[in-house]
């Protein structure tokens, strides 16, 4: 096996749970909510008295605290109180509805753990309000990618951001399970991460099929690697298309999880695994190409949640397919106006190289749908598009309509987002080809989004639920850190694949 760099190190915090503040805690982190009279704790702190209640909000109120979102204010601690310092964070007025109440805890939980410095213990009364949100967003918004940092202080420890250790302050330990599953989601999130954040020197087709392998032997997945002669014998011209440039050449990974019988329900998931995109000889501008050691956001998110599956132990029948190439020019690569046969034998005529996602996924859609599963997610930063329609924040969901609805609705639910966006037939015409049976772009500049959408429809089986997740702008933050979304790699659309798959194999 190719050596394939990939970190053992903790990804975020330890978390705990206890009815007291833990001796030598660092830091306490209170929840405030806004209040007629200025700011007040909210709701089910544990660990702090009547007495300090009221002291501490006084002193926070004294240093501009209001218990608006987003405000981080901290002051000193004292022994009684068991902490060395007291920092408050905002979560504004609390929402009635139950997930948009767990996104503001999710969201003031790391806005907390991003202002706490590096290795501190800390315990925290967020988990009164939502255990398994502060669990989450304590964990994520801890979370840096230190790979490649130099050590930064006398003793070489490694460079860190975010705190050591989180106590959620709850009644009783009836906690422990939901922080612990919690705990585990929250790690696929930032696996995804990792993945994502790892740069293109490092992380390519044959290292990332490696870690992927990895990855899945751990954790007890089937795992199956096609190297560039299988799939160039098996007829897998996507992704041999694609890779052509490259002198790394193109993988496909294969992993599976088999946790009910033949009466179970079967999931494929399939995630874009384009290691480095430059467009190809339809070459992208040279600001902010960087950011394209990304465009294999959508494959991190389905390996890391293949190895949660397999974690949870999900009494579902879960494939997991992972095209994966390197999208470069030369004198090998593709050409517009070329033509390739993907796999299964549609003809697609190539317009414009840098449309290579579709290519790939096409050729892995098809191979899902040979086993004939229920249900098949795909996901992917596949278009510009999908900014330019919902922002940077918001993925385009599309497919079939029932499922396409079921999948946005609960992306919404675990706060990711998910908008729900149609696939209009008029489409359809718009890929047709002069001499192919499709072309792999419209010849207009509108809807491309749901233009990427219809071309891999056309390589779903009739029989199966689908949906479609565009994270193009999701994927990735170029801006500046926000609640528990750290600049990099975001992990999107970890959560919403589990949840799905979890909401699957309950029936």
């Amino acid at each position: 096996m190719t050596s394939s760099r990939f970190p053992s190190r903790e990804l975020g915090p330890r978390l705990a749970v206890a009815a007291t503040v833990p001796a030598e805690t660092d830091v306490l982190v209170l929840g405030l909510v806004p209040g007629d009279d200025g700011p007040q704790f909210a709701p089910g702190a544990v660990g702090v008295t009547e007495d300090q209640v009221a002291e501490l909000t006084a002193g926070f109120a004294a240093v501009g605290a209001t218990g608006k979102a987003g405000q981080v204010h901290r002051i000193p601690g004292s022994a009684d109180l068991g902490a060395t310092s007291v920092l408050a964070v905002g979560l504004g007025e609390l929402e009635d509805d139950e997930a948009a109440r767990a996104e503001q805890v999710r969201v003031a939980a790391g806005d907390a753990a991003r202002a706490i410095g590096a290795g501190k213990s800390v315990a925290t009364t967020l988990g009164g309000v939502d255990a398994a949100a502060a669990a989450e967003g304590a964990f994520l918004g801890a979370y840096t990618f230190t790979e490649f940092k130099s050590a930064d202080d006398e003793d070489g420890d490694d460079v860190d951001q975010g705190p050591g250790e989180v106590t959620l302050l709850l009644a009783d330990d009836t906690g422990a399970d939901t922080v612990a599953r919690a705990a585990k989601v929250a790690k696929a999130v930032a696996t995804a991460r990792e993945l994502i954040n790892t740069p293109p020197s490092h992380l390519y087709p044959e290292s990332f099929a490696d870690r992927a392998e990895a990855l899945g032997e751990a954790v007890g997945l089937g795992v199956e690697v096609y190297d560039e002669t299988r799939l160039e014998a098996e007829g897998f011209g996507g992704i041999i298309g694609v890779g052509k440039g490259s002198s790394r050449p193109p993988r496909l990974v294969v992993l599976s999880h088999r946790g009910g019988g033949e009466d179970a329900p079967s999931v494929a998931l399939v995630g874009k695994g384009i290691t480095f995109d430059t467009g190809g000889i339809s070459i992208k501008p040279a600001g902010g190409m960087e950011d394209m050691t990304s465009d294999m956001s959508g494959a991190a998110a389905v390996v890391a949640t293949a190895a949660l599956v397999a974690e949870l132990d999900l009494p579902l029948n879960v494939t997991v397919y992972v095209p994966m190439a390197e999208n470069m020019p030369s004198a090998t690569a593709q050409r517009p106006g070329d033509v390739l046969t993907q796999y299964g034998g549609t003809t697609v005529e190539v317009i414009n190289t840098d449309a290579e996602g579709r290519l790939v996924l096409a050729d892995a859609i098809v191979l899902a749908c040979e086993q004939s599963p229920d249900y098949l997610i795909d996901t992917a930063t596949l278009t510009g598009a999908q900014m330019v329609a919902l922002g940077t924040r918001t993925p385009g969901v599309m497919g079939t309509e029932e499922f396409r609805d079921r999948v946005a609705a609960v992306s919404q639910r675990v706060g990711e987002k998910g908008w729900a966006m149609p696939l209009p037939a008029e489409l359809r015409k718009e890929l047709d080809s002069r001499v192919a049976d499709l072309a792999n772009v419209t010849p207009g500049r509108w809807a491309g989004m749901l233009s990427a959408g219809m071309f891999l429809k056309q390589f779903v089986a009739e029989d199966v639920q689908w949906a479609h997740l565009d994270i193009a702008g999701p994927a990735f933050n170029s801006a500046a850190p926000y609640g528990y979304i750290t600049k990099g790699g975001t992990g999107v659309p970890v959560r919403t694949l589990i949840a799905v798959l979890e909401e699957i194999a309950q029936g």
